[in-house]
């Protein structure tokens, strides 16, 4: 909470319990205050002069303390009755006054712990403190008046007795009136800390909450981005090889044959990696960084390209650089990126060629997938391939190309950057290494 906020806060009304407590309290104050003044009475403790008749000084002793039954709700009115009853009692010379100054430092405190304008609370107990202040020294001199000789013939100690009986009085108020004062300012800033608790913990779980549901949607993404990657490609290639058989079923049937064979792969092969996926699925909260769950990494590229001429295309694969091992996660996320490019050849492009590339660079690693198709095709079907891509390789501070070539196709390619101790690939210079020609190496052809 800001500092502004702090000083607009406002401390609620007590609540229905609070106001019955208030009742009850200043019911019992105001019994032990009338007990208090038929003892005083009895004592003859009349210290303030000759008291009033009896009953005028049980009509003060009420006034002062029964508006404690209003002090929570209406605290600035109950200090201000509070306190003049209490003068004009003192003025009266009303023999009880024990249990009145504990009602006026109640009010005292009560318009500080519980004002809602905090600034008449400050001028009001201030006025108030100031008022009691001048009353004493207004008493003080009219008891001079009224010494008699011999009162201070016991006195023994370094002061003079008047000056010694004004400093008590003055000491004594002046704790009394501030602790007042500091009780009702630390109980207002109590709750308001304790507001500030409640608003923290509220907040806290509001934000656990949204995590609560990021963590369930990005959870959903993720199993949707699976079951894409491990249906959507061998669905693909099925849909790819049945459309071949039927073309070429009664003109060829070894032809057909083989069509079927691969039909029969495909599913066999989607089937396994959907029991391997769900069951990580259900027996681990971060199948995301197992393999497992995925299908592989890079070392199955080359299940792909095969797949791909399977269904018909011309398929190379091309490995450049020395191969360095790499981490899991990178290696499946790269795997599924080739597999969704291948995938999108086959599904959308109406291509005959089908390029994939891996590049080991000095602190990345590169999928590249490039076919002759048209890229049209592409373009609306970009929806949920395409995210999926994005997202893989964001999410391991990589980037993503994918478009039309210039000369025709569609290219797709990824970067992988890896951690800056993996060793380079053997003869590579770190910064002299083409971003956009593979350097020299092995190439294999599936």
């Amino acid at each position: 909470m800001t500092e502004a906020a702090r000083e607009e806060w406002r401390r609620p009304g007590p609540t229905a319990e609070q106001r019955r407590i208030d009742l009850w309290i200043g019911l019992a104050v105001t019994g032990l205050a009338v007990v208090s003044l038929t003892l005083a009475r009895s004592a003859g403790m009349f210290l303030l002069g000759p008291p009033p008749s009896g009953l005028e000084q049980l009509f003060w002793t009420v006034a002062v303390t029964v508006p404690l039954i209003w002090r929570r709700r209406f605290p600035a009115a109950t200090l201000l009755i509070v306190s003049v009853a209490y003068i004009a009692a003192q003025a009266r010379s009303a023999p009880e006054h024990q249990i009145s100054s504990g009602a006026l430092f109640t009010t005292i405190y009560t318009v500080g712990a519980w004002s809602t304008d905090r600034r008449l609370a400050r001028r009001l107990r201030i006025g108030v403190i100031v008022t009691m202040f001048v009353w004493l020294g207004v008493s003080y001199s009219v008891t001079l008046d009224n010494i008699t000789p011999g009162t201070f013939d016991d006195a023994v100690g370094p002061v003079p007795p008047v000056v010694a009986a004004m400093v008590s009085g003055v000491l004594v108020n002046g704790l009394f009136f501030g602790f007042a004062y500091f009780f009702g300012e630390t109980s207002w800033v109590a709750a308001r800390r304790e507001h500030e608790l409640r608003e923290q913990a509220a907040e806290l779980r509001r934000s656990q909450a949204e995590a609560r549901e990021r963590a369930v949607l990005g959870e959903r993404v993720r199993i949707a981005r699976e079951l894409h990657d491990v249906v959507a490609h061998h669905v693909s290639v099925m849909g790819v090889q049945a459309s071949a058989c039927r073309r070429v079923f009664d003109r060829d049937p070894g032809k057909a044959r083989t069509a079927l064979s691969a039909i029969e792969q495909s599913a066999r092969t989607a089937v396994d990696e959907l029991r391997r996926m769900l069951g990580v699925l259900r027996t681990s909260a971060d199948a995301e960084a197992t393999p497992a769950a995925g299908g592989g990494g890079v070392e199955r590229i080359d299940e792909l390209v095969e797949r791909a001429r399977a269904a018909g295309l011309t398929a190379t694969l091309g490995v450049y650089g020395d191969p360095v091992p790499l981490p899991e996660s990178v290696s499946q996320a790269a795997y599924r990126v080739t597999q969704e490019a291948v995938t999108n050849t086959l599904k959308h492009a109406n291509a005959t060629v089908v390029d994939v590339r891996v590049r080991y660079l000095a602190r990345e690693l590169e999928v590249d997938v490039s076919d002759d198709g048209r890229a049209g095709g592409r373009i609306s079907s970009a929806g949920l391939g395409l995210i999926g891509m994005r997202e893989r390789v964001t999410a391991h501070g990589g980037d993503l190309e994918a478009g039309p070539r210039a000369g025709g196709g569609w290219r797709a390619r990824a970067r992988f950057p890896l951690a800056a101790s993996a060793e380079p690939p053997v003869g590579a210079q770190p910064g002299a290494v083409d971003r956009h020609r593979a350097p020299a190496g092995v190439e294999r052809s599936a």
